[in-house]
């Protein structure tokens, strides 16, 4: 009880030296990292111009129209009716005209092209999640990593601050004359060591927390976390089996759903195939007029006006044209068959991404089981090194055992609060990645 005090104080000295510095909290952190990440906003660009591709796609089944327009002088001679004499000839001509078509029939091209790359948005927007729930896991994984840090070195400052207590203990033995002077140079030596071992892990806590800051992408100076309860591990937190997850979790996670989706998209591919073996047609249309000027006018002749010309030229036309394929150097056939091939290896995919997720909550599963077995393992385990370091108290005041015998139980005491603490904190992470494959949320 005195070992668990001292740690509560000595987390409270921590809450209150930091007070005034931000502290991230769990939410925070995964929000903030889902809304920065560059990985997730380069998801996010690859959807907005595969949806260009979409309006693109729809756009084919409207008529293009087009305007052109064109321009000649002509320079040259002629032979005069009247003179019968070769004279300089200029003539200026223009022309004016709107075209427009429009694919009536081409094999249904256009349209499993357009659901095509509908499904490439859908695609990418899966990925994305995926992409976000990586992210997620890992700022939960780093984020405890750190409050295992915390909790590891406030254990240590506990241990320092009892073998400073030892050594004012054999310090008043040795000059009572009861306990030789190795007595003291043992109790300073275990000091000194817990000193290093603070040292230690004060370096490991900086490493979490940058690790963490590098993830959220933010200045690591002066970066910090939130201390959260993270709760006492229980059977409460397992799941009946892993059956009971993968059920829910192969009708809901993204990856799974791509694969469906490549085999969706192979039937497409499979479908613009075909279509290489089915005619094409297309319907025109056309209306023009043009414009003439010659600069050398015989007897007899004359400019209409620009608007007279352009209303007498006018003239429309439509037209329709049909494109049977014959024969194309096998072109058709080889990308029928690899469309066909393709679909094949979409099929294994989904079987493929189905069995690794299986067995991905199968070992996750079977490693929260373990994990809250060497929990209350470890938690036994504390118990009887409590009541033994309680005893070795009593014992190294009353001179019943030396300072290394009474270190040698500090260090199991020690040692059994480390692997709780570990044990503790691999059990709730491992939990929450079981709680994330059965679509619940790992920041609660």
């Amino acid at each position: 009880m005195k070992t668990k005090f001292l740690i509560g104080i000595v987390l409270l000295v921590f809450s209150f030296s930091g007070h005034s510095q931000k502290k991230w909290d769990l939410k925070e952190a995964v929000e903030y990292a889902l809304k920065n990440n560059i990985s997730i906003k380069k998801g996010e660009l690859t959807i907005e111009k595969n949806k260009e591709n979409v309006v693109g796609a729809k756009g084919n089944f409207l008529p293009n129209l087009n305007a052109s327009s064109g321009a000649n002088l002509n320079f040259g001679s002629t032979i005069d009716p009247v003179s019968n004499s070769r004279i300089s000839s200029t003539n200026f001509s223009s022309s004016y005209r709107l075209q427009s078509g429009i694919t009536v029939f081409n094999g249904f091209r256009l349209l499993n092209t357009y659901k095509s790359n509908q499904l490439i948005v859908i695609g990418n927007q899966l990925d994305l999640q995926k992409i976000k729930d990586d992210i997620s896991l890992n700022v939960v994984n780093s984020y405890l990593n750190i409050l295992f840090a915390k909790e590891n070195l406030a254990v240590a400052k506990v241990q320092s601050e009892i073998s400073k207590e030892q050594i004012v203990v054999a310090k008043s033995q040795v000059e009572a004359g009861s306990k030789p002077k190795g007595e003291l140079l043992n109790a300073q030596s275990a000091y000194a060591n817990d000193l290093q071992t603070i040292v230690s892990l004060e370096n490991t806590l900086d490493i979490a927390l940058l690790g963490l800051a590098q993830l959220l992408q933010v200045d690591p100076n002066n970066f910090d976390v939130a201390n959260i309860n993270v709760g006492s591990p229980s059977a409460s937190l397992l799941f009946k089996s892993s059956d009971v997850v993968y059920k829910k979790a192969v009708l809901n996670r993204p990856e799974i759903l791509s694969a469906k989706l490549q085999e969706e998209y192979g039937d497409l591919q499979i479908a613009i195939a075909k279509s290489g073996f089915l005619p094409t047609l297309t319907a025109s249309a056309t209306a023009g007029t043009n414009y003439s000027h010659r600069f050398t006018i015989f007897q007899g002749q004359r400019n209409d006006y620009f608007f007279k010309q352009l209303n007498d030229n006018f003239g429309y036309g439509v037209g329709v044209s049909l494109s049977i394929p014959i024969f194309n150097r096998f072109q058709n056939k080889v990308n029928l068959n690899k469309a066909i091939i393709d679909k094949e290896d979409s099929k294994l995919n989904i079987e493929s991404a189905k069995l690794s997720l299986q067995q991905t909550i199968q070992r996750a599963f079977l490693d929260t089981k373990a994990a809250l077995k060497s929990y209350e393992a470890a938690k036994l385990s504390l118990d009887a090194q409590q009541e033994a370091f309680k005893n070795a108290q009593q014992r190294y005041t009353f001179e019943a055992i030396t300072s290394f015998e009474f270190d040698q139980v500090r260090n199991r005491l020690v040692n059994a609060e480390s692997t709780l603490i570990r044990a503790k904190y691999d059990y709730v992470f491992k939990s929450k990645v079981l709680k994330f494959y059965n679509g619940e949320s790992v920041i609660d």
